[in-house]
């Protein structure tokens, strides 16, 4: 990917698409550094460290609204304090896009300004678990009714010590009774003739979110989401990403 001016960014917390009242995301990674310097018999001493425990922090801002819970003000405010998946797109959402995703425990949310400002919110998290750096696996935009599965993504091969972490976000529902299970089959080959089942979600039948954790080995390399819909005249827009992560 060549540089690029942040324009389409897209940001997924828990049930909301909050990429048009968003205008900042940052994602920050870190491992610790433990100081294991020692003398040394003659000459100067050079500091010395090991990785210690690995963190990462997200921080976002944007214009306030409020209404259900594809709304920000809704979102944040019932997740304080809970941990719930963030997918971060930094060039759009596309099936094979960049993502980045995490359980983020929600630290803070912030509302409100001045007299005549746009009514802003700010939101901070920690991630507890890994932070990914996968692909968006279904896109944002395109509504299921039926049944169906996605494209197929070519991954590495998941090793013994790895796991493939997956982020399900449901933004949209409409119909009667209507059902959403999201499932991530894997196969040998693009054509998935012998799919395996690798992981499934837990029915949507409103607006949520999910992540799941998969350990390795898994020796197949070809990936794809795939979905289960039931009810009457049922519609849904969600977003899955995917990726590889040690433990």
């Amino acid at each position: 990917m060549p540089k690029f001016v942040l324009q389409n960014v897209r940001l997924f917390t828990g049930s909301a698409d909050l990429t048009t009242v968003n205008n900042k995301v940052e994602v920050k990674a870190e491992a610790e550094t433990q100081d294991t310097t020692a003398f040394v018999p003659t000459g100067d001493v050079w500091t010395e460290v090991l990785a210690g425990l690995r963190s990462c922090e997200l921080n976002a801002e944007g214009q306030w609204e409020a209404l259900d819970n594809s709304r920000v003000d809704n979102v944040s405010f019932g997740d304080l304090g809970t941990i719930t998946p963030w997918t971060i797109c930094p060039a759009g959402a596309a099936v094979g896009a960049l993502a980045y995703l995490t359980g983020t425990l929600r630290t803070s949310y912030e509302l409100g300004g001045s007299v005549g400002d746009v009514a802003p919110w700010t939101a901070d998290g920690k991630g507890s678990t890994p932070l990914v750096r996968g692909v968006i696996a279904h896109p944002p935009g395109t509504a299921r009714t039926a049944n169906g599965s996605g494209t197929a993504i070519q991954l590495p091969a998941i090793a013994a010590g790895q796991s493939l972490y997956i982020a399900s976000h449901v933004q949209s529902v409409a119909g009667t009774t209507p059902s959403l299970t999201v499932r991530v089959e894997s196969d040998d080959a693009n054509g998935f003739a012998s799919p395996t089942t690798q992981a499934t979600f837990t029915a949507a039948t409103g607006l949520t979110s999910q992540l799941i954790r998969v350990p390795g080995p898994i020796t197949d390399t070809w990936w794809r989401a795939a979905w289960t819909i039931t009810g009457t005249a049922p519609s849904f827009l969600f977003t899955t990403a995917f990726g590889i992560a040690a433990p």
